[in-house]
């Protein structure tokens, strides 16, 4: 058994894993890991790649495409280390990326889940989409991050390093966890299929007591949109459904953390929800002016899906973190983008974020 599991969960990414896998594959060199790639069922001839240039990595193949979440407990199902690295197959590593994270996770044992800055391929000194400096949400359910707030993103100039390396989510193109606490936590929700599945299983993971962490020693670079590109209509259906499974699991469980009588806390969870889906309706009207009718009938569809899901859902357990939720700014973050515009993360870091 390696200390480390490296694991990308391939589906048709076959021309990804030509360009990326030798340069991770180099990086692992030497190191106590073992270097993974599980198959969606891909159609292409990704497997077959594989078998035939990469003998030496290990494959698990699997009988037909679980998604992000599916895939990969499926794939860790059967993997034993004591830490676990999920990894996207469009990720450029640098010598050194991981060896920061392990010894954040060797030297801090109440953090699950840990990772490192994202960086844009395509701009390399600038903080990348997917994750940047470490995710956070707004009163709202929104997602950021630490040097992306909306569609804008930051230079990396060390401005995140010395912060609070405490945060909310960190990206699932590239993030560490401690394997005992994914058992745990049973893995990824499956009912997410792909898209906010890292960010629902950080939230989890700080609501059962550990934390999440950004580690600013350790780089990488992520191309993105390697499957659902952006714009997709699929994709904005599965980011507004997801949004509200992960804060209806959730809510409830961050507000009794911060001291709230459970009762309250539900109520209060309850009201924020049905606010946030009258905000989503709106949005929708607003790309039905927009003639963006594909996107509305995206916004009505992950509605009419979360509810069916939620139906289903069993009670949100009670939480066993007695502190509150790392990475939840109390403020709007889409007023705060409009309002700041270019100077908005200048004003969040005065924010203390």
């Amino acid at each position: 058994m390696s200390k480390v599991a490296v694991v990308i969960l391939n589906w048709n990414t076959r021309g990804l894993l030509e360009r990326f896998l030798p340069v991770l594959a180099k990086s692992l060199e030497g190191l106590d890991s073992a270097l993974i790639v599980a198959d969606n069922a891909s159609t292409d001839d990704s497997v077959q790649f594989l078998r035939e240039n990469w003998p030496d990595v290990g494959l698990i193949t699997l009988d037909k495409n679980y998604g992000f979440t599916g895939g990969y407990n499926r794939a860790l199902a059967q993997v034993e280390a004591d830490y676990y690295v999920l990894i996207n197959s469009d990720v450029e590593v640098p010598d050194g990326w991981l060896q920061p994270l392990v010894s954040w996770m060797d030297s801090h044992p109440q953090c699950a889940v840990c990772g490192p800055k994202l960086h844009a391929l395509k701009d390399r000194d600038s903080f990348e989409y997917a994750g940047a400096a470490g995710g956070l949400i707004d009163r709202w359910g929104f997602p950021f991050c630490r040097g992306r707030v909306m569609g804008r993103l930051e230079k990396d100039c060390g401005q995140y390093d010395d912060r609070n390396p405490s945060v909310l989510w960190v990206s699932g193109a590239c993030m560490m966890v401690r394997s005992s606490v994914w058992r745990r936590l049973g893995g990824l929700d499956e009912n997410f299929f792909a898209h906010m599945e890292e960010i629902d299983f950080c939230w989890r993971a700080q609501l059962t007591g550990y934390d999440v962490d950004m580690v600013s020693q350790s780089m990488v670079w992520h191309l993105g949109g390697g499957t659902l590109p952006q714009g997709s209509p699929r994709k904005l259906k599965l980011n507004y459904r997801n949004n509200l499974l992960m804060l209806s699991k959730n809510l409830a469980g961050t507000y009794m953390c911060a001291g709230m009588e459970p009762a309250r806390a539900r109520r209060k969870a309850g009201r924020k929800l049905r606010l946030r889906m009258i905000i989503d309706r709106l949005t929708a009207l607003a790309y039905v002016l927009e003639f963006h009718i594909k996107d509305f009938r995206a916004v009505r569809e992950a509605h009419r899906e979360f509810m069916s899901i939620r139906r289903n859902m069993p009670p949100a357990a009670a939480p066993l973190r007695t502190v509150p939720v790392s990475g939840i700014y109390h403020g709007s973050m889409i007023l705060a983008s409009i309002l700041h515009r270019g100077k908005v993360f200048s004003y969040l870091r005065n924010k203390g974020i």
